[in-house]
């Protein structure tokens, strides 16, 4: 019996021991290794605020994977606000590790040389960090890579050639970094690559031939560069090509007719280069082209008429180039075009009634006739420049009707009635004169008579009595505000019209600096015409009254309307935008559809009127410089108190980028409810703080997905607007383009973005004249 029992209890110690012995066998990694994987994961100090427990499997914790023998495979903390330098996370520990994830964080320090051991990686997300220093060559050794995103980051250097040891990689994102030097021609060995992205960096240099080897290459961005050199016909190879943006560089030559050949093509941008010649008329074979951006380079001759054969087409950008010929009226057949540029070229001809109701752009070219009515839903300045058109529908251009009869009876008033007229206006005067003693009165008010009262686009007449009465001699119960150099009057006129005066007090028109804001703002404002600027209708300069009359906006100012909580509810998340997008419009216009540029100087929400409908109308243009091309800029500080951009503490140059600081302050109030004060600081804060920490809490959060996405793309803007440097902000037309786009990624949902977050986003608004 005990020999029995004995030989039981032998047999099963055999058992367990073969057990042990087997899954030693079957485990690679000793216990000792996998306590090492955990200890780096603690001392990182990633999760210690991820970790609701003190669990010690860490196979559990956020964002680890583990394989069936619990060794770490995988690492994903996208968008987890963690910080601290990457080389805390002891990279070396971790030889089973595939994926390592850590977007939309605050990561810092230097890519570690410890990477390199990480032999069966497979992805490498890195994006949007602030990583520096170089890319690493230990990145080389990551033969089983397939996608590397390092993008977003402040990562500087040449592209390490060794990169090219990755064979089977399929997607290479450096977008928005200080990257420099060539790039690498070894790229063109990369044969399983579908997607480069290298732009906005540093980079110099042709294009390398050899990428035209990279037949599987869906998207390939080159955009915001510094290339020079042309493009090989070679690029018809790239036949799998869907998205192409080799905007913002230093290409030259011809389009070459090849590109016909990316017959899967849907986004096309060469904008803002060198490019010469034609517009290559083989682009029709392209149809399933979306979008076209060919502005601002040196294209010549006519818009193809085979470019309407693109039956795909969105959008078709083909601004300040010198494009001459008429407008091809087949473009009316592209249904689906929704945005048609072809401002600042030399097109001539007529407006073709063929086009459909869409967004377009003819200003400032040659065109002629009467603008189709189906057009007219376009805002005046998309025609202006065009001395030739004519409406009798737009207010801000002359009637075609009376144009022909004006002109009949112009030409038989001057062979037959003039000269009569003219002599027997003489023989009346020389009567008076005669017969006319001088009168003290009368002289005093022939002397009035030469000073200026001058009045001009408005439906109706106006007399100086008519301003005088409906004021009651400016009497106080008028005034509706007080500004930096008069006060603003509201006036009935007997038409039943309402308009507002801004009268200079008569204690400033013997100060010649309040003069000069006078003539200032009438000279600015008599020349802009756009649907988010306050139009001016006249004026008066005596010596005695010196008064603005423009159009009454209802609402009055932004200012007064976001500080008081009745009105402040009214405004909600879409029309905070609206204002937003309309002083963003309103300001590009001024910046760079006015020659010469027009810098407000003031932008502040004191200065933003809205109307009934809730619309921003920019105003009080008293402190506005015209910026010639041989100025240099030098005036005075202007502006109002917690609205003017840091560099005018040390310096009196003035540019447009002082407007945009400004503008970026003022995104940020609106959505705020409240001036944004310390947000506008350099200095470090709350790492933790939210969007909706700081959005106007008298408001529910947005909650739509759309409403969620541009106040997002708003503040994301703001922040980019605010940067201590003049040059790394965005020019004011890049932010309308922005906000027209509307393009925003939404990788979490409202309450989990970050103000740290949203400032880095803004890094791809780079200023095209840094490139």
């Amino acid at each position: 019996m005990v020999t029995s029992v004995l030989s039981t209890t032998f047999k099963e110690a055999i058992i367990w021991a073969t057990l042990f012995i087997c899954l030693q066998i079957a485990s690679p990694y000793p216990s000792e290794i996998l306590d090492r994987e955990r200890e780096a994961l603690v001392k990182s100090g990633w999760w210690s605020n991820l970790i609701s427990t003190n669990s010690s499997d860490h196979c559990n914790w956020i964002g680890i994977t583990c394989n069936s023998v619990a060794s770490v495979t995988q690492i994903n903390l996208g968008g987890e606000h963690i910080t601290g330098e990457l080389g805390n996370l002891n990279l070396s520990c971790f030889p089973n590790l595939e994926v390592l994830q850590l977007v939309y964080n605050n990561v810092s320090g230097s890519i570690p040389s410890q990477i390199g051991s990480l032999s069966k990686l497979r992805q490498l997300l890195l994006h949007r960090n602030n990583l520096t220093g170089s890319i690493p060559s230990e990145l080389g050794s990551l033969r089983n890579l397939e996608n590397l995103f390092l993008a977003y980051n402040h990562l500087e250097g040449p592209i390490p050639t060794i990169l090219t040891n990755l064979t089977k990689l399929k997607t290479l994102s450096l977008f928005s970094n200080n990257l420099s030097g060539l790039l690498p021609t070894e790229l063109g060995n990369l044969k399983d690559l579908t997607a480069l992205d290298v732009g906005e960096n540093n980079l110099i240099g042709p294009i390398p031939s050899s990428l035209y080897h990279l037949t599987n290459l869906t998207d390939l961005y080159l955009n915001l560069n510094r290339f020079n050199g042309s493009i090989s016909g070679k690029i018809g190879n790239l036949k799998s090509l869907i998205h192409i943006y080799l905007s913002s560089n230093n290409l030259q030559g011809i389009i070459p007719n090849e590109v016909s050949q990316l017959t899967r093509a849907q986004d096309m941008d060469f904008s803002s280069n060198l490019f010469s010649g034609q517009i290559p008329f083989t682009i029709a074979k392209l149809s399933n082209l979306k979008f076209l951006d060919l502005s601002h380079n040196k294209l010549r001759g006519p818009i193809p008429v085979e470019i309407c054969n693109c039956s795909s087409l969105l959008s078709l950008i083909l601004r300040n180039n010198g494009l001459s010929g008429s407008i091809p009226p087949e473009i009316g057949r592209m249904i689906l075009l929704e945005n048609f540029d072809i401002s600042r070229n030399n097109i001539s001809g007529s407006i073709p009634k063929s086009l459909h109701s869409m967004s377009l752009n003819l200003s400032y070219n040659n065109l002629e006739g009467e603008i189709p009515i189906n057009l007219r839903r376009n805002p005046p300045e998309n025609f202006i420049g065009n001395k030739g058109l004519c409406s009798d529908l737009i207010s801000d251009f002359h009637s075609c009707s009376k144009r022909y009869t004006l002109s009949l009876s112009a030409i038989r008033f001057i062979k037959i009635f003039l000269p009569v007229i003219i002599v027997l206006i003489l023989i009346i005067l020389g009567i008076l004169v005669l017969l006319k003693p001088e009168d003290p009165e009368l002289q005093t008010r022939a002397a009035m008579s030469r000073d200026v009262f001058s009045i001009w686009n408005y439906d109706g007449k106006i007399t100086y009595n008519d301003l005088i009465e409906a004021t009651e001699d400016f009497d106080i119960k008028y005034c509706i505000g007080t500004g930096g150099y008069g006060s603003v009057y509201k006036a009935n006129l007997p038409d039943n019209k309402v308009v507002a005066l801004k009268k200079l007090h008569h204690s400033e028109t013997e100060e010649l600096t309040f003069v000069n804001s006078f003539q200032t703002e009438a000279a600015v404002l008599s020349q802009v015409r756009h649907r988010n600027i306050v139009k001016l209708y006249g004026y008066c300069l005596h010596k005695t009254c010196m008064f603005l009359i423009y159009e009454y906006i209802e609402r009055g100012s932004l200012f007064c309307v976001l500080r008081n909580d009745n009105e402040a509810v009214e405004l909600d998340w879409i029309k905070r935008v609206s204002i937003v997008k309309g002083v963003a419009h309103a300001l590009s216009y001024l910046h760079h559809d006015c020659s010469p540029s027009i810098v407000h100087r003031d932008i502040s929400t004191s200065n933003i009127l809205l109307n009934s409908e809730l619309e921003a109308f920019v105003a009080d243009f008293g402190t506005a410089r015209l910026l010639h091309s041989d100025s240099s800029y030098i005036t005075v500080v202007a502006g109002t108190h917690g609205y003017i951009a840091p560099e005018l503490a040390y310096t009196i140059v003035v540019t447009e980028k002082c407007d945009v600081y400004s503008f970026g302050v003022v995104a940020l109030e609106v959505l705020m409810g409240k001036h944004p004060g310390d947000l506008l600081l350099p200095s470090p804060f709350d790492p933790e703080m939210r969007l909706t920490d700081v959005l106007d809490q008298r408001l529910s959060p947005p909650m739509k997905r759309k409403v969620v996405e541009d106040v997002v793309l708003v503040t994301t803007i703001a922040f980019a607007c605010l940067r201590s440097k003049p040059k790394s902000r965005p020019t004011m037309q890049r932010v309308s383009q922005e906000l027209l786009s509307c393009k925003t990624p939404m990788p979490k949902s409202l309450h989990e973005i970050s103000i740290a977050e949203l400032r880095n986003r803004g890094r791809y608004l780079l200023d095209e004249s840094m490139t």
